[in-house]
């Protein structure tokens, strides 16, 4: 699991170092892009929501087969300008796998392997701030496979819609005293989060679709949650 959190890091010392020590030009690149302003206001700021399905849920095993990601600012979704890409991992797909997101064998065939479209995804991330929910799926993910097929390291801040329903219906006194009564902790699960704000239930386990699903729940939590003075790292880790 990676352990930073870049809401106590200082993103462009890490992201000088990490240029500087980059092995691959790949990597090296989108250092040398992905130059985020932790101060600028939440209603200037590209986003981009991204979102994996893997044949797994462990990093260092397991292996990303889908990628959604739909950019996006605080009032607007670019759907046009979302992509989405199939991935062939290097092991055979388990047949548990598929049941739960419904990628077949066949789905894969043709698809390119995921260093083969890693720069297109990393010209889309270097220049937005990175949305997801759950950001030990995304991070992780990306860091291990990055690590394992290139050699280096990459991180970078992102927010997670996750962490923020936590923070608002988990960790408030009120959630606090429903558990000690014996009470159920909020689902903050990407659905039932959504349904909160009265946004429309979606299919599951698509990366497209979980994608958009995010980036409207990011619209919907800064309405609610935070005036037009937060900037992109009070909420960043």
């Amino acid at each position: 699991m990676c352990d930073i959190d870049f809401s106590s890091v200082d993103w462009e010392s890490f992201r000088s170092a990490q240029e500087a020590s980059a092995q691959h030009d790949t990597v090296r690149r989108f250092y040398q892009a992905c130059k985020l302003d932790p101060n600028q206001p939440i209603k200037k700021a590209s986003f981009v929501a991204l979102d994996f399905e893997t044949t797994g849920l462990t990093p260092e095993v397991h292996e990303i087969i889908s990628v959604g990601m739909v950019p996006f600012t605080a009032g607007r979704i670019q759907l046009n300008d979302s992509r989405s890409w199939l991935v062939k991992p290097r092991k055979q797909l388990a047949d548990d796998s598929v049941l739960i997101h419904g990628i077949t064998h066949a789905d894969l065939e043709q698809a390119p392997d995921l260093m083969e479209v890693l720069d297109d995804i990393l010209a889309v991330l270097a220049s937005k701030v990175v949305v997801v929910h759950f950001k030990y799926i995304e991070r992780d993910f990306l860091y291990h496979q990055v690590q394992q097929r290139l050699g280096d390291e990459l991180l970078f801040p992102l927010i997670d819609t996750m962490a923020i329903e936590a923070f608002f219906h988990r960790q408030q006194i009120g959630a606090k005293l429903k558990r000690l009564l014996g009470g159920k902790p909020v689902s903050i699960r990407l659905a039932d989060s959504r349904g909160r704000y009265g946004l429309p239930r979606y299919p599951l386990h698509s990366a497209m679709t979980d994608a958009l699903a995010t980036a409207e729940l990011l619209q919907a939590q800064l309405r609610h949650h935070y005036d037009d003075s937060r900037v992109i790292g009070d909420l960043w880790e």
